[in-house]
C-alpha cells in the first residue's frame, strides 16, 4: 500500500518485503498443519500398536511361567489303616 501512495524505491522495497513475509508465513502455516496431521497419524498408529502389544503380552505372560510340579508319590509305608 505504501508503494501506491509513496512512489519511492524504499516504499516499493518495503511493500515487496511485506508480501514475501506473508508468503513465508503461509508456507510455515501449511508446514505446521502438515506436521500436525502427520503427528496425529503417528499417534493413532502407536496407540493401536500399543494396545495390540499389551494384548500380546497378556496372552504370552502365562505361557512364560514355569509349569507346576507334578504330584509326587509318597515314599515309605502308609501307617494309616484303610
Amino acid at each position: 500500500m505504501a508503494a501506491n501512495v509513496l512512489s519511492s524505491p524504499q516504499a516499493i522495497k518495503m511493500s515487496v518485503a511485506l508480501i514475501e513475509a506473508f508468503i513465508r508465513l503461509r508456507q510455515e502455516l501449511a508446514t505446521t498443519q502438515t506436521l500436525a496431521r502427520r503427528l496425529a497419524e503417528i499417534e493413532r498408529t502407536v496407540i493401536h500398536q500399543d494396545s495390540a502389544l499389551k494384548e500380546l503380552f497378556r496372552v504370552i505372560r502365562p505361557m512364560l511361567a514355569p509349569p507346576p510340579e507334578p504330584p509326587r508319590k509318597k515314599i515309605g509305608f502308609d501307617t494309616k489303616p484303610d
